[in-house]
């Protein structure tokens, strides 16, 4: 299916393909109604070929009836050159259907109670109506014909037919008429509903596709912040040291040095491993392992070298048995709370506490008591706090995070971890 794009800008709009010269006018028209690209129907080439193919029809079945008009001894000469002068309007007149269908069918209906030669004229223009307009005007129309028929033969007999058969042929004809006309509308009116719904199907693909990016990006963004936001912290505060004590011994200096060189190493292979997880569409299982609660050691080992100080408390029954997605979530907990602490608490004792048990849930808090002098201005966005917030309550937990009354911080999170414990009455268990 080609598209072209629309003049202002916004997304392209479905077109026909190449062979839509071949389509009845009236179904590209309403194409084009559904694509935005409405206008006055013309004529395809199709539609030349059918109107010169029924104007034939037409004028094949006038001459047919004119001939048994002129043979009938029931009809005069005078009334047999006017029947044959309406036939003759009749099939002009076939021309103007598509652009009057209704008061064409009407006119038509009136000019065949009186004119035999109009007959061909009138049942293409019943199939007209049926094709082009909803089936109360061909329902009207059609009844006023089989309503007038009998009254047409009672008045000017058939030579060659029966009252009874006559009627019935004609109106078993009309019946016929109608019902390939609606035959044709339907099939017609559910190439639009599928064109539509194929329309409609691609939209709302195109914004499900949207809004998984959209989705993938934050993802990768939370990702970041918190990888990333963990190593630049350790570059910004060795590399103040190194610029507001540039007579630092050399071991200190060297010292500072190897942990700037070390942290932007790991910085750029996160972010090296990020961009992969980025390109293999999943934010959270493709690309690189993510970290659970047994890497949460080496996170507070490497804090260790970076020059904090830093305890470990981790009283966790069935560790190896955390899930990786409530292991993954404390760990970034600890991670952000630990890089907070570096920047708004330098210098101070940091206490990483874990705790809990299958069915219990898993506790962690980070707590740090207040620093001893004003620590510098560092930037902060305030957004990592509100990351962990999301982080928890998508886990199934809740985080909570404030100032201490001996003027620390304190952040502390629940996990869901397995199915809650039920007590079981002692009654029960004496079996």
């Amino acid at each position: 299916m080609r598209r072209t794009a629309s003049d202002d800008g916004s997304a392209p709009a479905p077109v026909l393909p190449g062979r839509r010269w071949w389509l009845p006018s009236a179904l590209t028209h309403e194409l084009d109604a559904v694509t935005g690209r409405a206008g006055r129907p013309r004529r395809t080439a199709r539609d030349w070929a059918v109107d010169f193919s029924c104007f034939a029809l037409a004028v094949a079945i006038g001459l047919a009836a004119a001939e048994s008009v002129g043979d009938n001894p029931h009809v005069s000469h005078a009334l047999a050159v006017a029947d044959q002068l309406l036939g003759v309007a009749a099939c002009a007149a076939v021309w103007l259907r598509r652009r009057w269908p209704v008061a064409l069918a009407i006119a038509l209906t009136a000019v065949n109670f009186v004119s035999d030669t109009a007959g061909g004229a009138y049942l293409i223009a019943l199939f007209t109506l049926a094709v082009h307009r909803p089936f109360r005007y061909v329902a009207w129309v059609g009844a006023a014909e089989l309503a007038v028929i009998p009254l047409y033969y009672w008045a000017r007999p058939d030579a060659d037919l029966s009252y009874p058969a006559a009627v019935a042929f004609v109106y078993v004809l009309t019946v016929a008429v109608v019902g390939w006309g609606m035959f044709v509308r339907s099939k017609r009116q559910l190439l639009l509903s599928l064109r539509d719904r194929a329309r409609r199907a691609e939209t709302e693909a195109r914004l499900r596709a949207d809004q998984a990016q959209r989705l993938a990006r934050e993802a990768i963004a939370r990702e970041m912040h918190d990888v990333l936001a963990h190593r630049l912290t350790l570059l910004s505060v060795h590399a103040g040291a190194l610029e507001f004590r540039p007579d630092a011994p050399g071991e200190e200096i060297a010292r500072a040095a190897g942990v700037i060189r070390e942290s932007a190493h790991e910085a750029l292979q996160d972010l090296r491993e990020i961009i992969g997880v980025l390109r293999a569409g999943d934010a959270d299982d493709a690309g690189r392992p993510q970290p659970t609660l047994a890497a949460l050691e080496a996170l507070v080992a490497e804090s260790r070298e970076a020059g904090m100080k830093v305890t470990l408390d981790q009283h966790v029954t069935d560790a190896a048995g955390v899930p990786a997605s409530v292991g993954r979530t404390a760990y970034r907990i600890a991670q952000e709370s630990l890089t907070n602490a570096r920047k708004h608490a330098p210098g101070t004792e940091v206490t990483v506490a874990v705790t809990g048990a299958p069915g219990d849930g898993l506790t962690i808090a980070v707590r740090n008591p207040a620093p001893d002098h004003e620590p510098p201005p560092v930037p902060s966005s305030g957004q990592g706090l509100i990351g962990l917030t999301e982080r928890a309550t998508l886990a199934g937990g809740h985080l909570e995070h404030g100032p201490r009354a001996d003027g620390g911080f304190e952040v502390r999170a629940w996990l869901p971890w397995g199915e809650p414990r039920v007590a079981v009455p002692a009654s029960q268990t004496a079996h």
